[in-house]
């Protein structure tokens, strides 16, 4: 007696959703994007160290000129209900406050800034950027922690533009300053 088993032509992978997200331990190292968990090893310390002096510059730029706050990762973006980020520092502006929360923002923040890693390029350079364009960042910075390379977008009639690509520096129209490191 022979029995037959038959694969299904494609496989259904249930999408995770905001809830699902929640429940993981605080503080794992897990995005939800476009309904998948994803896990992100800790960034090496080359990044860390310029993702913490990008910040402090940044910060101290908003202490001085009261235009908003910046946040460094973790802290969670909620853009959907199938899309939660961390993006390394986001800036949210005076006027755009009203999204936060405890639990991070509900909402895009006005300004985003990644650092590139092996294990993240992919989705911040295709993913992240289009999530990032689609629910209105106004600004996207790419760092590369390796050479310093930044690659600029800016919000344009709801699509992103590459505005430039310069060495040690984020020329940020929302933030109102150039910062170089």
């Amino acid at each position: 007696m022979y029995i037959w088993l038959v694969m299904p032509d494609t496989v259904t992978i249930e999408k995770k959703t905001v809830r699902d997200y929640q429940l993981l331990p605080e503080g794992a190292p897990y995005q939800l994007i476009n309904g998948k968990l994803i896990m992100s090893p800790s960034p090496n310390r080359i990044h860390q160290k310029l993702i913490g002096r990008i910040y402090a510059l940044i910060l101290g730029h908003c202490d001085k000129t009261a235009i908003g706050d910046v946040y460094i990762a973790p802290f969670d973006v909620y853009l959907d209900e199938e899309n939660v980020v961390q993006p390394d520092i986001y800036f949210v502006s005076k006027n755009n406050l009203s999204i936060l929360t405890d639990a991070g923002a509900d909402g895009a923040p006005d300004m985003i800034i990644e650092l590139l890693s092996p294990s993240n390029a992919y989705y911040n350079l295709k993913a992240k950027l289009q999530l990032y364009e689609k629910y209105g960042v106004k600004e996207y910075f790419i760092v590369d922690p390796e050479d310093n390379m930044v690659i600029a977008y800016q919000l344009t009639e709801s699509r992103y533009k590459e505005v430039y690509r310069e060495f040690n520096k984020i020329d940020s129209a929302v933030l109102q300053t150039i910062i170089t490191w």
